[in-house]
């Protein structure tokens, strides 16, 4: 048995009927085309047969008081975390869409480990889906991507079937005694980081005076993405070329992320003129940045960007070139600093939007309207088995003042977008994937016209 961590804990109290705190993902297969007409009932069955659960898999919550922990799950339930849904003919994206929204927006049960994959066949075109959640408290959403990522194969073939709750960890090196070190080393360097932090908690004051490229968390306006949120989800999902995506960069001397930004940030202009909701002053997103070891693959270790979205400028390359200043300014920071630096500074610099979210005191006041959080993916072809996997859309989490979460994976050459919102607080919130692609269309030609001139 093991305490839950301190940031974990968050995730737990912060958790209610109207806000599930699991971040989740939806894949999508196509179906070999040899298997047979019950191709998608084997997988599941040979799925629940892997039952040697590795941690953190095997692990359920218990509570002494009122301290939470991790112990080991001795009644296990194959069947209850792995499900078999099929969509009604003639199978739509759509339908899967809503599918996946609903799910979704149901909490996880604490009585058990705190997963769930659901294996959708009979969506169109010979294809099947699988939808992944995994609880906050158990990992983040860049832990969530490397394990999804594990139990995926370059290589197409039956044999090579994996699921993620058996793979062996990375490293089987370390003697058992290593994780109390790690922790008790962990617990020094974020001790030691604490002078340094407050020197930069100085720093960033005195720049929020100064420097008209920072953007803080006292900046954000208020708006409708801000408002209390229900427990109805929506989902919606598209892929855009990450080749255009990368000359848009490159001829705005931009990056990746960058470009990413401003379609957001034209994205949500239109749809808040859509709704005569655009405030006078320019949105904040807030940009989880991961700090993740590159043998990590549990838990939460994430910094923080406050990002200028510049949405109250019309012209759409002075726009990101805005947002491109505004992020440079906190990577500039953050270069000279730990990564148990950025997590002292940054825990002290949220706790006010902290204690708001914990408290609900203000939920039409935040101190950033939208969570765009980008996370690497694979660049080649990956497989389930012996079926391809044609895209990946990762899923977040929405929050009582925060109705919108914009989440991004990359795989192959397509840049994967997944938004998730309140249904009742962002209503026909799908139109943002319309306006993403406007906005890459407008870049391009803004970029072309430059070029020309």
């Amino acid at each position: 048995m093991s305490i839950v961590d301190p940031v974990s804990q968050i995730f737990l109290r912060l958790e209610r009927r109207n806000q599930p705190m699991h971040v989740g993902g939806l894949q999508l297969f196509r179906v070999p085309g040899n298997a047979p007409a019950d191709y998608v009932h084997r997988l599941v069955d040979r799925a629940r047969a892997q039952n040697t659960i590795q941690p953190p898999f095997d692990k359920r919550l218990k509570y002494r008081l009122g301290q939470p922990f991790w112990t080991d799950d001795h009644g296990f339930d194959m069947e209850y975390h792995v499900r078999h849904l099929a969509l009604p003919e003639p199978g739509a994206i759509r339908d899967l869409l809503a599918l996946v929204s609903m799910l979704h927006g149901a909490l996880l049960d604490r009585a058990r480990p705190l997963w769930e994959v659901y294996v959708i066949e009979g969506v169109t075109d010979h294809r099947f889906a699988i939808y992944t959640k995994f609880h906050h408290a158990m990992m983040d959403g860049v832990s969530a991507m490397r394990v999804l990522r594990r139990f995926l194969s370059i290589d197409a073939g039956a044999e090579n079937f994996r699921v993620p709750w058996q793979l062996p960890p990375q490293s089987t090196t370390r003697p058992p005694w290593s994780a109390g070190l790690a922790m008790l080393r962990s617990g020094y360097r974020q001790a030691a980081a604490l002078p340094a932090a407050a020197r930069s908690l100085y720093d960033v004051w005195h720049d929020a005076r100064h420097d008209p490229d920072f953007t803080g968390p006292a900046q954000a306006p208020a708006c409708m993405l801000n408002r209390p949120v229900s427990g109805s989800r929506r989902f919606a999902a598209q892929g855009y070329s990450l080749s255009r995506i990368h000359r848009v960069a490159e001829a705005f001397g931009a990056t990746v992320n960058d470009v990413v930004l401003a379609l957001c940030s034209a994205a949500l202009r239109r749809y808040l003129i859509d709704h005569d909701a655009l405030p006078r002053d320019p949105l904040i997103a807030m940009l989880p940045v991961s700090l993740h070891d590159d043998d990590e693959t549990t838990g939460n270790r994430v910094g923080l960007i406050y990002a200028n979205l510049a949405t109250d400028i019309a012209d759409p390359a002075e726009r990101l070139a805005a947002i491109k200043r505004s992020v440079d300014y906190w990577k500039r920071r953050y270069k000279r600093m730990s990564s148990e630096q950025i997590m002292a500074m940054v825990a002290a610099m949220s706790a006010p939007a902290g204690l708001n979210l914990l408290a609900g005191i203000a939920p039409r006041r935040q101190s950033f309207n939208v969570v765009i959080s980008n996370v690497p993916g694979p660049n080649e072809a990956l497989y389930f088995g012996d079926a391809e996997m044609l895209g990946m859309y990762p899923m977040s989490i929405v929050l009582d003042g925060q109705a919108l979460n914009i989440s991004l994976v990359s795989y192959r050459d397509m840049l994967e977008f997944g938004l998730i919102a309140c249904r009742r607080a962002l209503p026909s919130m799908q139109n943002l994937l319309k306006y993403l692609g406007e906005a890459l269309d407008e870049l391009e030609r803004t970029a072309g016209r430059a070029a020309d001139s």
